[in-house]
Parts: structure tokens; C-alpha cells; sequence
């Protein structure tokens, strides 16, 4: 059972969009704010970058920045070789693993004039050759949708976070060891005053600990300033019915409870 101040903030049901496919990639975030998006930064990568293509499909010229220092060429020939392998041991895939062997030429594809993909980790230190901060990516940018999953490292950079909200209009952050770090998340959300919580699902691919807490939360917040919601909390189950989506289809999706 989740902290009450998990609870998003009620928002018409009517103005929530999933972007990105029905299983792990997939968002949801208020529609009403993708008019106010400039710019994606995106901070992780791996080999999927289905949200950021679909959202195109809504705003063409958003221009689109990810930093992610573990998808190199290394990344892209492990992947090649695994896919190979699979190719070749798992018949009933085939088809699939065909289109799989060819995702480095998507990439090289998708990643060309204004999107952009950095191979830099995001975290609190400044180093031009390995990290970079929140801080530096924000520098001259404006009506930005900041997207995270950066395998627990998100909890090094929420200040940093905080202090840019103003620029931010949408964000999405996946949060991970939650048993561990939910006083960390239930600060985060305290001390935000413009980006306000409107949406939570579980990752099951993470599971349910002991304590029934699931491993893994994906939380949407929007900028007030941008967009008006409530100052209540809604009463909605979740997983919402048509826009939740297990991130692993052969879980079931987790059912998340608050206190209040």
C-alpha cells in the first residue's frame, strides 16, 4: 500500500493520452500539454525510443535530445549478436528477431538533425568526456518534456529537478527501489510547486517486494502554470482501464492502493 501523497491530483480521465506502445516505453501525460512542448530530453535510452516516435506524430518539429552513455557500439553488438543467436534457436520468433537484428539502421535513422542522442550519463558531477547535470542540459531551454529512467540514479538528480521546473511543462520519471526511497519520492512531490503529480502506474516487471510495495513506479506530473487541474485528489483505480498497460505482458499489471 502506497503513502496517500501518491494519490495523483484529479484530473479529467478525457484528457489523459498514452504515447508510446501498449507495453514497457508507453506514458500517459495530459494532452493539453503537448501544445507547450518545444523539446523531449530524454535521459536513458536503450534500444527503445517508441515514445519520442510517437509523439512526433502529435507535434512534428518537437526537437528531441537523449543522453544515455551505455547505448555505444559495444551496446549495438551485443545486441546484434544476441539477436543472431535468437534468430537461429527460437523459430516460433523469427519474424520478429528480423526486424530486431536491423534496430541499429532504425537508430541511425531516427537520430539525425534536430534529435539528437548524447553518450553521457546524467547525474550530479560535471565531466564533459563521461557525465552531465541536469543543470547543463537545461541550459537555454525552454517547454521542455523531461523524460527519466535512468535506473536509480534518479533519486542524485531531484533537486537539480526542482530548481528547473519552470522550464519543464511535463515530466515523466520512473522510480526505482521504492521500499528503499519512498521518502525520497514523497519529498520530491512535497516540494515541487509547479509540477504536480497526475498520474502512477506500477512496473511489473519489478514485481512486489514483502511489503507488497511494487519495485518500480512510472509518475507523470505536469507544470500548473501550463495547466490547470485540481487541488483534490482523484478517486480513479489504477491501472486506469484502456491507458494502462503491463510493461511486461506475461505479468499481470499491479493493482496500487493508497493509505488515504
Amino acid at each position: 500500500m502506497l503513502p496517500g501523497d501518491l494519490r495523483p491530483l484529479k484530473i479529467d480521465e478525457k484528457n489523459l493520452i498514452r504515447i508510446g506502445p501498449k507495453i514497457d516505453g508507453g506514458y500517459v501525460l495530459d494532452k493539453r500539454v503537448i501544445q507547450y512542448i518545444e523539446t523531449i530530453i530524454s535521459c536513458g535510452l536503450n534500444d527503445n525510443w517508441d515514445f519520442e516516435k510517437h509523439f512526433l506524430k502529435f507535434k512534428s518539429n518537437t526537437n528531441i535530445v537523449v543522453y544515455d552513455h551505455t547505448v555505444n557500439g559495444s551496446f549495438w553488438l551485443q545486441r546484434f549478436a544476441k539477436d543472431i543467436l535468437h534468430f537461429f534457436l527460437l523459430k516460433k520468433l523469427r519474424l520478429r528477431k528480423i526486424v530486431s537484428i536491423f534496430k541499429f539502421f532504425e537508430y541511425k535513422f531516427f537520430f539525425r538533425g534536430n534529435r539528437i542522442h548524447y553518450k553521457l550519463k546524467v547525474g550530479n558531477e560535471e565531466n564533459k568526456d563521461k557525465e552531465i547535470t541536469i543543470n547543463k542540459i537545461f541550459n537555454n531551454k525552454q517547454n521542455v518534456l523531461l523524460k527519466i529512467d535512468i535506473e536509480y540514479d534518479e533519486y542524485k538528480i531531484l533537486e537539480n529537478i526542482i530548481e528547473n521546473s519552470k522550464k519543464i511543462n511535463c515530466l515523466l520519471i520512473e522510480f526505482h527501489g521504492i521500499a528503499k526511497n519512498i521518502e525520497k519520492i514523497r519529498n520530491f512531490i512535497k516540494d515541487n510547486k509547479l509540477l504536480k503529480l497526475i498520474h502512477i502506474h506500477g512496473n511489473n516487471y519489478f514485481g512486489l517486494d514483502k511489503d507488497g510495495l511494487p519495485g518500480a513506479l512510472e509518475l507523470t506530473f505536469v507544470n500548473i502554470a501550463k495547466i490547470n487541474i485540481d487541488s483534490e485528489k482523484n478517486t480513479y483505480f489504477y491501472p486506469m482501464n484502456g491507458i494502462d498497460y503491463p510493461n511486461v505482458r506475461r505479468h499481470k499489471d499491479i493493482k496500487l492502493t493508497f493509505t488515504d
